[in-house]
């Protein structure tokens, strides 16, 4: 009975979100799983839309579209095969649903809806991150003040607000009160997630000791971070600089410069990693993921990794090709005496008597 009304609640929650986001049509076809055409429909929408706000890599974006499988056979396999390499791209925090045995997961009763609620997370962040560089922080700038700061800190309280429902608060609005309003809306919003979603990855509580432990801690790598990042932008100036060496590269100077500033520019040696990040951070984020496997080498690899080097000059050096130097004679004495110096007698020695 239980499992039944968590399921029940779980529905509505889906519901509810697909109709925020536009998609209330197919509310029919949540709890269907993934035999029902108009279920994978939805699912194909979905990852299609969030291929069009930048969510996913530019080649499963081009191929997001055959997420839209038919009515014949297999379409359901084809379907489950592609949609679980989707929820590994997206780093789904569900180990069920892009584990191992992900096709077969998704087969399971609930799946469905736990797919959708995903799928309608990542959609809803995607979109407030379009609307990040568009929003204006003076209405609600504080004290007058026009610092970076403050305008960052402006633009996260309105992306919270945003992502929760709630207004922009009134110009002279005191912040306990705002602070208030944000728990008592999370706090409503909370018990409608599954269990053991968004655990936090600091779960210890923190005293005043500890608090100032961690910012201690936080500042001494931020500093010990920004020494090294100073050294890797050194080397990289210095490699940019050797490419102006050549004949050809006088006549291109300009070009290259002009490619090269900007990016350079956006590259400070500042972390922007703070105590927020950490209070944030979720239990996924602690999921290693090796720099060399499949997943990542999807977006990191290049062109230049196919170019082999040819055949290059032999600069020697090697010890065993080199001929031993010959010895120098010096006299052992430093007073001029005996024989001449810098010369060696090789007559016969006298017999002793």
């Amino acid at each position: 009975m239980e499992g039944a009304e968590a399921e029940a609640r779980e529905g509505a929650a889906v519901a509810r979100d697909l109709q925020a986001l536009g998609y209330g049509g197919f509310s029919g076809a949540t709890s269907r799983g993934t035999s029902c055409p108009d279920f994978r429909a939805l699912c194909a929408r979905l990852a299609a839309e969030l291929a069009t706000l930048g969510a996913l890599e530019r080649e499963r974006g081009e191929s997001a579209e055959a997420l839209r499988a038919g009515d014949g056979p297999g379409a359901e396999e084809g379907f489950l095969r592609q949609l679980a390499g989707l929820l590994r791209e997206l780093r789904c925090p569900d180990r069920a649903l892009c584990g191992g045995d992900g096709v077969a997961a998704l087969r399971e009763p609930g799946a469905s809806l736990r797919l959708l609620r995903f799928l309608c997370s990542e959609l809803q962040a995607a979109r407030l991150l379009r609307l990040y560089p568009r929003l204006d922080p003076s209405p609600a700038q504080p004290c007058g003040e026009e610092s970076e700061e403050g305008a960052g800190m402006v633009q996260e309280l309105v992306l919270t607000l945003q992502a929760l429902g709630l207004p922009r608060p009134t110009p002279g609005t005191a912040a306990s009160r705002l602070l208030w309003e944000l728990h008592d809306k999370i706090s409503e919003l909370l018990p409608s997630l599954p269990p053991g979603f968004l655990q936090p990855l600091l779960s210890s509580p923190l005293d005043a000791p500890r608090w100032e432990a961690l910012e201690s801690l936080c500042q001494r790598l931020g500093d010990q971070y920004c020494s090294r990042r100073c050294l890797l932008l050194k080397r990289l100036d210095l490699t940019t600089s050797s490419f102006h060496w050549s004949d050809r590269a006088e006549a291109q100077g300009e070009a290259m410069k002009a490619v090269l500033i900007p990016i350079r520019e956006a590259l400070t040696p500042e972390s922007n990693v703070s105590i927020a990040h950490i209070l944030a951070a979720r239990e996924d984020l602690s999921r290693l993921i090796p720099a060399t496997s499949k997943a990542v080498r999807r977006g990191t690899c290049c062109a230049i990794n196919k170019v082999l080097m040819g055949n290059v000059p032999d600069r020697g050096g090697r010890p065993n090709e080199l001929e031993a130097p010959m010895p120098t004679w010096q006299s052992r004495r430093e007073d001029g005496g005996g024989r001449k110096a810098g010369r060696q007698s090789w007559g016969r020695k006298k017999k002793k008597k």
